[in-house]
């Protein structure tokens, strides 16, 4: 079980637009000496959608081989084709992930039998970890706690990304879950909040900007310091509403790139940050570098 903090990490990009693989190696690095707990990639942080099929392999590639061990490696294996999916997952294992990000299957709209058995076909054929991902801003569906509690009895099924925004619904999960089953708050604005619902910790794209500040957070709650987690909650709150004042990942790599933090752009579709936006970031990120 992973629990704490673990970055939705960027792809960082270089001037002409291409895979930094170099600066993605220094990144890692970096997360394991903040104190992440475990590093995504290929999720909706790192842009997926606009990344080819090899350019994806290669992120994976690097991003274990630059961990050797040190740090677990989901890779989000998940999409709206089952084979697909599955052939995604299998070639992810072989090349050395800890573990697998599997999210509903968007645009389709699965029916109950068609949800479990889309998650079956995966988790009957790997022997990792599959975390389910659970965001229905972005795919239209959002998976019931009962087809949740069902899947989470199959062995390879660990836990799940919640990014509903609905605390309610982590509720009702938390009831028809053992505690071999993990949740992890999808959005950073109510981490503390699932945690006292029994989460074991966040999926963080702020954690990209201030990965030692989530990493205290969540395990300041987990070491049952629940007035510092909560402290730090609130302390960062107007910064993790500014990081989704546009579609993410594009407020994140900004604020990132004004830190000076290397990153690069969006890939298109993602534009820009608007202007009033981007003023709003750099007086944020001004504000961190008094602190």
């Amino acid at each position: 079980m992973i629990r704490g903090s673990i970055v939705a990490l960027v792809t960082p990009f270089d001037e002409e637009g291409n895979v930094d693989y170099k600066r993605l190696r220094e990144l890692i690095n970096w997360h394991i000496h903040q104190g992440t707990d475990a590093i995504l990639v290929l999720g909706t942080t790192g842009e997926t959608p606009a990344l080819s099929e090899q350019e994806q392999d290669e992120i994976v590639r690097t991003a274990v081989e630059e961990s050797s061990g040190r740090i677990p490696i989901i890779a989000n294996s998940g999409g709206n084709n089952t084979e697909k999916s599955l052939a995604k997952s299998i070639k992810y294992e072989k090349m050395g992930a800890d573990a697998l990000l599997v999210i509903t299957p968007y645009y389709n709209k699965p029916n109950e039998t068609g949800m479990l058995e889309h998650f079956y076909t995966i988790a009957d054929n790997v022997n990792i970890p599959i975390y389910i991902y659970n965001v229905p801003a972005r795919t239209g569906i959002c998976i019931s706690p009962e087809i949740v509690a069902k899947l989470s009895r199959h062995k390879n099924i660990a836990g799940i990304k919640e990014a509903s925004g609905d605390i309610s619904y982590v509720a009702k999960l938390s009831r028809l879950i053992d505690d071999d089953f993990s949740i992890y708050s999808g959005n950073d604005d109510i981490t503390v909040a699932l945690m006292s619902m029994g989460a074991a910790g966040t999926v963080s794209v702020w954690a990209n900007l201030m990965p030692d500040k989530v990493s205290k957070m969540a395990h300041a709650y987990l070491d049952g310091d629940t007035e510092k987690a909560k402290k730090i909650q609130l302390e960062y709150l107007n910064l993790i509403n500014a990081l989704f004042c546009e579609t993410n990942p594009v407020p994140i790599k900004a604020i990132m790139n004004m830190k000076g933090m290397r990153v690069g752009g969006c890939r298109l579709p993602l534009g820009p940050l608007s202007s009033a936006n981007r003023r709003v970031l750099r007086s944020l990120a001004d504000d961190i570098d008094k602190e």
